[in-house]
């Protein structure tokens, strides 16, 4: 088995387990539940090694050795170390079985490594014992200082906190092993903050430490907290962190006027709702600690003003509530008190949170405009009224104490048609056009009063103007009655029942009567009935009425009113004569009869409709004809009558001449066929084109192109075939053949045997190039 040579000593409460092949003195057994006794022995652990961190030696730390019962020392035992470092970190020398650290090492990086260990045949290769695990540890020594978990705290307390008052806690950790020595213990220390703040040492827990600080006098403290470990004994290490405390306000002040007398100057022309003045309490708070409420408790115009405060700047706001007016009372005084809106009761002791200030405000004369007695004026006038009338008046005076004169006037845009007027002086309204209640009952205009001194100063007033009612208007017919009468209608039979209306409104409503003209009355072949309702009816005066002697009656009616002055009219009622059956239904009128009427009946009216229909129908189709004779081709033969256009700008026979020419010849001369007679002339016989040769044009004169033109002219004159006489003919002359007649390589083909073409050499210096190509010797051109 494996045994440690060297190992560290160490007390353990841990059961003693022997190792295999040691002798248990010393181990007393189980108690009685069976559990293995413990006792406290020093002892040597063999899977266990410890080392020193952070080893400063110039040789490599010294771990410990193994070593195997079946190593006799003669070297054929090999150890081998496996695990965590080995071979890196920790090296075993395989004969001996010394193992060595090879570096430094740090505990806080790593505190223990897990190894293995076996020893070999060195010649086999085979494991003389049981691969066994052993721990090596690292002994901690003090190489951190504490290092707290911020680098700056930031808290907060109340000003005027009790002694003792809780701040802040504040934790530093050390990373050496807090259970080994001292290395890790740490304790707290205020370097700077006194006398104002302390610290617990073994908490680090920050508390006030002087009373009544007070935020308005200094609100910041920078606060240094020192951690120390080694249980704060010299040649511990140590860290620092800054803590910033600010003091939180609590309403321990009460608010104060700047001053005790407040003054303000408005004008009396000051709009209501207008601020008057802004008032400000100074409160050393801040927040809703300096929240504060404004209120007036006492003022000798009272609902005169109001004051509320603003939440933003915590000012108190002066509103006018009531029109000022400088003649009636020129200055105010007001008594404001300000209070704290959030009150800490335990500092009820300090004093009252509310103070108090007088307001004086000075009212300043304005020059105003003219004031109206009223509001608004409202008159009546008969609108039968003469024109001048008065009907009323309107009166504004001068508010100031100058009392100055005023002129009134018509505002003539609410009077386009000027109906009234206005005297300047006094403000008597009158009529200055005729009225009439039935076009216009109600008059709403404008009058306006200025200053004599200064017309600047102008102010309104409305004046609504009633029309009375006058009767002035006779009744009428309420509609236009068409009414008829059949042929075998009997006497006092009833056809027609009749209504008036009168523009006119009288107060009792209306009453009209109707009776028949008295021009009519002796021989009327109708009767009026007054039915004393507002109504009439038209009765039939005889039996029979014939259509072929008469077809239309006209009965005049007679309506009157009841009011004063009376008022009546003759309303004339058209009755036609008309055929009826039994039933009294009418079948058939003449035609003078249907003429005779007003306008133009239902019937009538469908059957207009349906001739316009049926015309516009036969436009469309028409259209639409023409539309689809337009898709047809121009030509649909060459014999197409449309063909036959009758041409005035030739000279022929003129309009008389029918014998058109062919449309297809005039558009394309060339296109003309050989064979085809002209149609404006008939030949007796066919004349075969002539064909003359062109003569060899001269060269004197340069007359060739012109004999050549005018041979061509002569041609086509003498052909009955030629195109017409304005169309276009085209002579294309090429001009004279060339002496060196044709060129063309086709007709070299056709010649048999050699040629020879050394005469190019004669032609000049443009033929040079052809004459070296052709003209050289058949041996010159083989090789």
């Amino acid at each position: 088995m494996f045994q440690v040579l060297f190992a560290a000593l160490y007390e353990s409460e841990e059961p003693f387990l022997p190792l295999r092949g040691e002798k248990t003195e010393g181990l007393t057994g189980q108690d009685a539940n069976g559990v293995p006794l413990r006792r406290s022995k020093r002892g040597w652990m063999w899977n266990q090694f410890f080392l020193l961190e952070e080893y400063t030696g110039t040789d490599m730390q010294y771990v410990g050795k193994l070593h195997s019962d079946s190593d006799r020392g003669d070297g054929s035992v090999r150890y081998v170390l496996t695990g965590e470092g080995a071979g890196s970190l920790f090296k075993i020398d395989e004969n001996s079985g010394d193992i060595h650290a090879t570096k430094r090492l740090d505990r806080e990086e790593k505190a223990y490594y897990i190894l293995h260990a076996k020893a070999v045949n060195r010649f086999t290769n085979e494991a003389l014992e049981g691969q066994s695990e052993f721990i090596i540890k690292i002994h901690d020594i003090n190489d951190n200082e504490p290092r707290f978990t911020k680098d700056l705290y930031m808290a907060r307390v109340p000003e005027m906190s009790d002694i003792g008052t809780s701040v802040i806690q504040v934790t530093a950790t050390d990373a050496d092993d807090a259970t080994y020595g001292n290395s890790a213990r740490v304790v707290y220390s205020i370097l700077e903050g006194q006398p104002y703040f302390s610290v617990d040492p073994e908490t680090g827990l920050i508390k006030t430490a002087l009373p009544g600080m007070d935020r308005e006098v200094k609100e910041n403290y920078q606060v240094v907290i020192q951690a120390k470990d080694m249980a704060g004994q010299m040649g511990g290490l140590s860290g620092t962190t800054t803590v910033s405390i600010t003091l939180s306000d609590v309403n321990d002040n009460p608010p104060r006027f700047s001053k005790t007398l407040y003054e303000f100057r408005v004008p009396e022309s000051i709009e209501l709702g207008s601020v008057v003045g802004l008032i400000r309490a100074m409160d050393a708070d801040i927040g809703e600690n300096a929240e504060m409420d404004y209120r007036i408790i006492g003022s000798d115009g009272p609902g005169m003003f109001d004051v509320s405060t603003n939440r933003s700047t915590q000012e108190g706001v002066i509103v006018l509530r009531k029109p000022l007016d400088f003649e009636r009372k020129r200055q105010y005084s007001l008594r404001v008190q300000v209070e704290n809106v959030h009150i800490n009761p335990r500092f009820f002791s300090v004093g009252p949170f509310r103070d108090e200030a007088s307001i004086k405000i000075i009212v300043e004369d304005v020059d105003e405009p003219p004031v109206f007695e009223r509001a608004s004026y409202i008159m009546e006038v008969k609108e039968d009224a003469a024109r001048n009338t008065i009907i009323g008046s309107v009166s504004a005076s001068d508010p100031d104490d100058k009392n100055s004169l005023v002129r009134y006037s018509i505002d003539r845009r609410t009077d386009m048609d000027r109906v009234f007027n206005i005297h300047a002086g006094n403000g008597s309204v009158f009529i200055f056009r005729e009225l009439d209640r039935e076009e216009n009952a109600w008059h709403n205009i404008s009058v306006t009063a200025t200053e004599f001194n200064n017309p600047r100063q102008i102010s309104r007033v409305p004046v609504y103007i009633r029309v009375l009612d006058v009767n002035d208007n006779a009744p009428t017919f309420a509609t236009n009655y068409e009414t008829f009468v059949c042929e075998n209608a009997k006497a006092n039979q009833r056809i027609q029942t009749v209504s008036a209306t009168d523009p006119d409104e009288p107060l009792g409503g209306h009453r009209f009567f109707f009776s028949l003209a008295q021009e009519a009355a002796g021989k009327a072949n109708f009767s009026v009935r007054d039915n004393k309702d507002n109504t009439a009816w038209i009765l039939t005066r005889r039996n029979s009425y014939n259509s072929l002697q008469k077809s239309v009656y006209h009965v005049p009616v007679v309506i009157s009113d009841g009011e004063f002055p009376m008022q009546s009219s003759t309303n004339t009622l058209t009755i036609r004569v008309c055929t009826c059956d039994r039933e009294g239904n009418m079948k058939l009128c003449n035609a003078e009869a249907l003429t005779a009427r007003a306008g133009l009946s239902t019937g009538a009216l469908v059957a207009i409709l349906l001739c316009v229909i049926i015309l516009l129908m036969i436009v469309v189709l028409f259209a639409a004809l023409r539309r689809q004779r337009k898709k047809e081709p121009l030509i649909i033969s060459k014999e197409d009558v449309r063909d036959n256009v009758v041409s005035y700008n030739d000279e022929g026979g003129g309009e008389e001449d029918t014998q058109a020419f062919d449309i297809g010849t005039l558009r394309n001369p060339e296109a003309i066929e050989e064979s085809k007679q002209r149609r404006d002339i008939v030949p007796e016989t066919f004349y075969p084109p002539v064909r003359r040769p062109v003569l060899p044009p001269t060269r004197d004169n340069n007359g060739d192109v012109r004999d050549f033109i005018n041979q061509r002219l002569q041609d086509n004159d003498s052909d009955p075939t030629a195109p017409p006489y304005d169309s276009l003919a085209t002579y294309a002359y090429e001009g004279n053949g060339s002496v060196a007649e044709s060129l063309s390589s086709l007709e070299s083909v056709t010649t048999d045997g050699d040629q020879d073409y050394n005469y190019l050499s004669e032609w000049g210096p443009r033929f040079k190039k052809l004459a070296d190509m052709y003209g050289g010797d058949d041996s010159d051109r083989d090789s």
